[in-house]
Parts: C-alpha cells; sequence; structure tokens
C-alpha cells in the first residue's frame, strides 16, 4: 500500500501546498510549529477538505477535488492516534481495545486482540482503568485500538509529544517492533522530535511554512547539510547504519559500518541485529590525517560530499563513509585551515559517550 497526494488548504494567510508519495512503512513530517503538520494530516484524516488536489491510498481515492471525490473520516479506514490518548475512562484496557474492533468493517482481517496486546506489551495491563495507567501506557492502548480497527494506514499526530523522557523512551521500542511488526501498514508520523523520527522512520518530508522543503529517504535527507537552518544546528545529524558484533563484559558492545569498527556503550540490541545510529553533526570530529593517541577509538575514513557554509562561523558538511553518510558541524575557519573540499578523504571521530542509548534504534 501507498499513500499519494498533492493538495492544497488556505487557512487565513497560511496555505499548505504539498505533494508527495508514502509508502509503507514510517513516513515522517517534520516542521516547526505552523508549518502545516496538523493541516496536512487531518487532510489525509478526513477531518479537514484540501481547497485542491488529490489524496490516493493504494489506488483508491480518498479526496479528488476535479472528481468531486471528498470521501467522509469514518469511511477511509484510518487509524488516527493522538497526542493524547482519548481512551474512554469507564473503560478497562480491555473494553478499549474491543471498541476498535467494534469499528472494524465487516470481514475485515487483522492481527487479534490477544496478538497486538502482545505487540504492545498490553497483556499484564487490560483489567485497568486508564486512570492506573502512565502516560506511555495509555499511548500504547490508544495505538492498539486504532490497530484492531483494521485501519489500511495508520496516522500518529505527535504521539509522544505530552511523555517525558523516560516514558518516551519506554515507548520508542514498541513503536519500532509495530514498523517492523505484521502489520505491514503504511505509517504516517507527525513529530517536531528529531530523536524519534531517526530511530522510527524510512522517508521523511520536513515542511516550513507550508510547502515541502525537502523529502526522501531518512539517510539521504538527514544527510543534506542544507536542512541545517530547517532542524536546527543542535538537532541536525545523520542516520548511520551498523550490525552489532560483540557485548563486551565492561558494558561496550562493538558494532561493525561499512567504514569500519566502532564501539558504544548502551547498546541492547542482540548480536547480529542491523542497529541504526542517530549520530549529531556537533559530535562529529574531522582530521585530514588519522589520527592517534585519543580515547576515543570511534575513527572512520570518510570522503567529502558537499559543504555549506552559513550567515554564521559555522559550516556543514556532508561525508561520504564507504556507502553510509555522515554529517559534521564544524567552523568556517576550520573549512580553511584542513582545506577541506569536495572530494578531499580525511576521518571523522565520533566520541563513543555522544551517541546516547536513546539514539540507537533498529
Amino acid at each position: 500500500m501507498s499513500l499519494d497526494l498533492n493538495i492544497t488548504k488556505r487557512l487565513g494567510a497560511f496555505t499548505l501546498d504539498v505533494g508527495f508519495t508514502a509508502p509503507n512503512g514510517v513516513t515522517a513530517v517534520f516542521g516547526r510549529s505552523g508549518a502545516g503538520k496538523t493541516t496536512l494530516i487531518n487532510a489525509v484524516a478526513g477531518l479537514s477538505e484540501p481547497d485542491s488536489g488529490h489524496i490516493t491510498l493504494n489506488d483508491t481515492p480518498l479526496f479528488d477535488a476535479a472528481q468531486r471525490i471528498n470521501l467522509p473520516a469514518h469511511k477511509r479506514r484510518m487509524g488516527y492516534v493522538f497526542q493524547d490518548a482519548r481512551l474512554f475512562p469507564h473503560m478497562d484496557v480491555t473494553q478499549n481495545l474491543r471498541f476498535g474492533l467494534r469499528h472494524a468493517p465487516a470481514g475485515s482481517t487483522g492481527p487479534s486482540l490477544d496478538e497486538v496486546a502482545d505487540l504492545l506489551g498490553l497483556t499484564d495491563l487490560l483489567k485497568r482503568r486508564p486512570t492506573d495507567l502512565s502516560g506511555g501506557e495509555k499511548q500504547r492502548v490508544a495505538l492498539g485500538r486504532a490497530l484492531l480497527s483494521r485501519p489500511k494506514m495508520l496516522l500518529m499526530d505527535e504521539p509522544l509529544a505530552a511523555l517525558d523522557g523516560p516514558r518516551k523512551d519506554n515507548i520508542l521500542p514498541y513503536l519500532e517492533r509495530l514498523k517492523s511488526g505484521a502489520a505491514g501498514l503504511p505509517i504516517l508520523y507527525v513529530s517536531h522530535a528529531l530523536d524519534e523520527i531517526a530511530r522510527l522512520a524510512d522517508q521523511l518530508v520536513i515542511l516550513s511554512k507550508g510547502k515541502i522543503a525537502a523529502s526522501g529517504s531518512i539517510f539521504d535527507v538527514l544527510a543534506d547539510p542544507t536542512i541545517v537552518p530547517l532542524v536546527g544546528v543542535r538537532q541536525a545529524g545523520a542516520v548511520l547504519q551498523a550490525t552489532v558484533m560483540e557485548h563486551g563484559n565492561d558494558g561496550i558492545s562493538t558494532l561493525k559500518t561499512n567504514a569500519g569498527i566502532i564501539e558504544l556503550p548502551g547498546v541492547a540490541a542482540p548480536v547480529g541485529t542491523l542497529v541504526r545510529l542517530h549520530v549529531l553533526a556537533q559530535d562529529v570530529i574531522l582530521s585530514r590525517t588519522r589520527p592517534t593517541g585519543l580515547s576515543s577509538v570511534n575513527i572512520l575514513p570518510v570522503t567529502v560530499k558537499s559543504i555549506r557554509t552559513g550567515d554564521g562561523p559555522g559550516a556543514a558538511i556532508s561525508l561520504d563513509a564507504v556507502g553510509d553518510q555522515l554529517l559534521a558541524r564544524v567552523t568556517a575557519r576550520a573549512v580553511q585551515d584542513l582545506d577541506l573540499s569536495e572530494g578531499v578523504s580525511c576521518f571523522a571521530v565520533i566520541k563513543a559517550t555522544s551517541i546516547a542509548a536513546t539514539s540507537i534504534g533498529r
């Protein structure tokens, strides 16, 4: 299945004008407040009618201005998970989940209540009322209810925004499990948190003032130095893939990337697992020669792909790491001192403790 859309929607002085395709997997929509994220997802859900264009899910038109098609929200078969869980307080978890089943179309197939409860870690919570659940547990129930309605697509609008750090960290593994599980649904995931997106997304759409500023593979978009002003210098960073090779008795794990071996603490994935690492640009140090005598052993050979200098003293550098991609942020003076330019070979140094356990996903 895939979602294809090209729409415009005017709200006062603001105009949303976007077009993209979201295939199976997670397509994340990122943007600052007022960029148009919620306007977009509400249009897909059928809660807001665009002024022009079309929205198609798996070749079925949900909206087409030219053909005067605008399928009502309840007929679009969208599973919508909001920022707040919106559970029924007088029902226990089982009853909230069954509410989703009651709204599944007759004859539709999908995971059972028991399978969803197992997938989302709800089995021990089935008899509890929402008042006895944590914020993360409530969101897992809301997600389970959406799945049991047998949707053709999941829409998730800032589902973790109301959770604190520890609760967000607890629910992310369940979202990763959903992404790789049997549901096999396209997921449109709206968030302003790049750490979530780096762990979950396959595709990324960046909105700015109602228009698409960048879109494509999560690996390509986050490694593009031109997006740094859009995401902020402190959030900017690429996603690096690595395979877990072994776990040491000292808590340090060895991982293999295309460019070489790196060692990191806090890797919980089993040996043999392919993981993704969100490496912030500000945590990558560059050297023209292979450095020695450092405490960091994570030294990867890279080639400069492109350099973007801004209005300030900084520069963002896109790096090829033997097929993988990294992003580094250094000063414009460092670019001159190191004589960096497109095609130059150098070494990227990544401090092990700069990649937190929460920045390691699957």
